[in-house]
């Protein structure tokens, strides 16, 4: 017999310093080489577009993921997105992409951009899949094992109907 899962109610909201000790547990349950407080902090005090995705309600809310963007004249880049390792593989990051996509598109954003690890193959399959496209690398971009470098692959996306590829 196999378990019933009950569907989480989920929302968004704007992530403040209150939220930064449960997104750093899960940033560094998350990554080899994690956000600091600090990137968090001085992301919000830059005014960046920061929310986090919670399930359940009331004081016992969990965290399920979270992401921080930067708005330019024309695009945004996504900065972090992150599922929390238990809530992985339940379609967490498209309801974020799509939370995304639509206060770009209400920015008046044409092209949403983003860098991802070479190596992370999972999330790259996830924003080829949401419609990002692969359109350069930056060479030893991320901190690696061993004091190495990592390469990124620069994704991007088009918002608005009729934009080809940057």
């Amino acid at each position: 017999m196999s378990a019933v899962l009950e569907p989480l109610e989920a929302q968004f909201e704007p992530m403040t310093e209150s939220w930064f000790d449960a997104v750093l547990r899960v940033e560094q349950s998350a990554y080899a080489h994690p956000w600091s407080r600090g990137n968090f902090s001085d992301s919000l005090k830059a005014g960046y577009q920061a929310l986090v995705l919670t399930g359940g309600s009331g004081p016992g809310a969990e965290l399920l993921g979270y992401f921080v963007a930067m708005k330019g004249v024309d695009e945004v880049h996504l900065l972090n997105i992150t599922v929390a390792p238990a809530h992985q593989r339940q379609g967490w990051a498209r309801v974020m992409l799509d939370a995304l996509a639509l206060w770009s598109r209400g920015e008046g954003a044409q092209w949403l951009w983003l860098e991802v690890r070479v190596s992370n193959g999972r999330a790259r399959a996830v924003y080829e899949r949401y419609g990002f496209r692969h359109v350069g690398t930056r060479r030893q971009y991320y901190p690696a094992a061993n004091a190495a470098r990592e390469d990124a692959v620069v994704m991007s996306m088009a918002l608005q109907a009729g934009h080809s590829e940057p």
